[in-house]
């Protein structure tokens, strides 16, 4: 069954400017950041969905986790950095329209902080808020079922990615198929579905936004339950997502080097074999005898393959 929701007026204006947005960062080369703004978002993604959850771990101790350098601070705070650092480094090898993924992704994220990392819960759970009981989830025999139906909308609807991936959201914390790691699951997923049609959201750090609104946050998750249908958490979530955007975009006069050209240039042209007019069409701030140099160094490199010579030549990444 499909989840419920409607379209607003307000989505429908969001998904607008969000399409637009997009397209001001591929034409910016911004759908994959430099390298070094690629690791500072990626520090402030995990930090923020960490501290969510309760983590005191500072960004300048994940840094040092990063680089394989010591810390002090609470062993289950730096297990729950050291598990996400590793899950989103294996993005690309996850399908987020596979549950099987879906469940590996928890495995790793809770790799020795639950001892059913993986699995769905075999009980009943509530989310507490204070005094009062927030939400009861289903119980545990429906997991499954109820977890099927939600991919089976994620891989067979036909709203558009930036739709299915916030009610995608919203569901999978309703259902709370997890005893713990519902709430990082649900955004590490989000990003996962959007990342597969736009590449730029694999390194914007959506949930450093999420962390500034907790209250909203919550209060959306909230409204949403009351009214029986997620209509509230995706306007709440497009909001999130447009702002991100625009926080990436607010980057002027970016410096691409050569290496960050090489590695978005293959994001675009994956398989495909392309010329160097193919390339200076993407990249036509940069000169003829630029581009040589940049294609020059990645067959030196070994990250793309030559074939023909002169006007015949044409190269394609390994």
């Amino acid at each position: 069954m499909k989840p419920p929701y409607r379209i607003t007026r307000k989505i429908l204006q969001l998904v607008a400017s969000i399409s637009e947005k997009i397209g001001e960062v591929n034409s910016a080369h911004l759908s994959k950041p430099p390298t070094e703004l690629r690791k500072k978002n990626r520090i402030k993604t995990i930090h923020s969905s960490l501290v969510i959850e309760g983590n005191t771990l500072t960004m300048e101790q994940i840094t040092a986790i990063l680089e394989n350098r010591r810390i002090v601070g609470p062993k289950k705070d730096i297990l729950e950095v050291k598990n996400a650092i590793t899950v989103y480094d294996y993005l690309d090898k996850l399908n987020p329209n596979s549950f099987d993924s879906f469940c590996e992704a928890h495995a790793l994220l809770m790799n020795g902080l639950v001892e059913s990392a993986g699995r769905l819960r075999s009980e009943s759970v509530g989310i507490v808020k204070g005094a009062e009981v927030a939400h009861i989830a289903p119980p545990s025999e429906m997991l499954k079922p109820l977890m099927n139906d939600l991919f089976d909308y994620l891989i067979n609807d036909d709203d558009l990615a930036l739709i299915k991936s916030c009610v995608f959201h919203y569901e999978m914390e309703f259902i709370h198929p997890f005893v713990d790691g519902n709430g990082r699951m649900g955004r590490l997923w989000q990003t996962l579905i959007l990342k597969d049609v736009y590449p730029v959201f694999e390194y914007l750090p959506i949930e450093a936004l999420i962390n500034e609104r907790q209250e909203q946050y919550y209060d959306s998750l909230g409204k949403s339950d009351n009214t029986g249908e997620s209509t509230i958490f995706i306007e709440f979530m497009l909001e999130i997502v447009l702002e991100s955007l625009v926080d990436l975009l607010s980057i002027q006069n970016v410096n691409l080097t050569n290496v960050d050209r090489i590695n978005l240039y293959k994001s675009i042209v994956k398989d495909d074999f392309f010329t160097r007019k193919d390339y200076l069409m993407n990249f036509k701030e940069i000169s003829s005898a630029t581009a040589s140099r940049d294609l020059s160094f990645a067959v030196e490199k070994g990250l793309i393959e030559k074939s023909g010579d002169k006007n015949t030549t044409k190269y394609r990444y390994k």
